[in-house]
């Protein structure tokens, strides 16, 4: 029976964001295939968290997830405020092309699914050439719908690959891996969003500089005004994380 790993965490509006690093998530993953029983990353942001405040069993899921990681500098400022501290952010854009490093080196292989038709093929083809000696089990793009579901799974569960990553976005990643993790029975499963985008340049990512003084969020909302709504979630996140901070000050006092 494997034994359980002992990650520090930070509660941020009730949502679990755990204390990690790249180099500590790395390290999980290579003893999560090892140890070969499916566990489920998050890649948790400040609209996971308000999200999740409204959608019970998005909300659920984050909790059970094993490995809630810091995709969003907003939630390393909320930690701070509250008093705690997250190392670093660990977004699934950079853990896509660190995890292909090291399944290049000690030969896991990998599935994507999601993402537009023709996306994940090009997105496998980048890695490919990015990492000789890579092993791609397999790609698909399919949808979280779940009449689709049946034949996702068996497609996945024919090839057996040791990490899956699913880009769906939102919580529809996260939830279709809650509902059919055990019985895909692949070692690690992570939601990554649109990181696929990103590594082909179908979406551009801020440049280096902007993502350095934290102004990530301004360059999607320019580059993708459509996502306006969405983005209202990041005042109201700010909002609630005072007042949490607040309301644990006086608690205290």
């Amino acid at each position: 029976m494997s034994e359980p790993l002992s990650i520090p965490s930070v509660s941020i509006l009730g949502v679990r964001v755990d204390v990690v690093t790249y180099r500590d998530t790395l390290d999980i993953i290579a003893r999560w295939i090892e140890q070969r029983t499916p566990r489920q990353i998050a890649t948790t942001n400040p609209e996971f968290v308000m999200a999740a405040q409204q959608d019970a069993a998005f909300f659920q899921t984050l909790q059970q997830a094993d490995l809630c990681v810091a995709d969003g500098v907003g939630l390393l400022w909320a930690a701070r405020w509250l008093g705690r501290r997250l190392p670093e952010r660990v977004t699934g854009s950079d853990l896509v092309p660190m995890v292909a490093g090291q399944a290049a080196q000690r030969g896991w292989r990998l599935f994507l699914l999601g993402a537009a038709p023709g996306v994940a093929e090009q997105t496998a083809r980048r890695l490919e050439q990015q990492n000789p000696g890579l092993r791609i089990a397999g790609v698909y793009a399919g949808s979280p719908d779940p009449a689709e579901a049946p034949g996702i799974v068996a497609r996945i569960q024919a090839v057996q690959p040791d990490l899956l990553f699913v880009a769906y976005g939102a919580p529809a990643q996260d939830l279709w891996i809650a509902r059919h993790k055990a019985e895909l029975g692949v070692p690690v499963l992570m939601g990554v969003g649109g990181a696929f985008d990103h590594l082909v340049g179908v979406q551009r990512r801020a440049p280096l500089w902007l993502q350095r003084i934290n102004l990530e969020w301004l360059f999607r909302l320019m580059t993708q005004p459509w996502r306006w709504r969405r983005q209202l979630a990041l005042p109201r996140f700010v909002w609630a994380v005072l007042r949490q901070g607040r309301r644990a000050a006086e608690a205290a006092a």
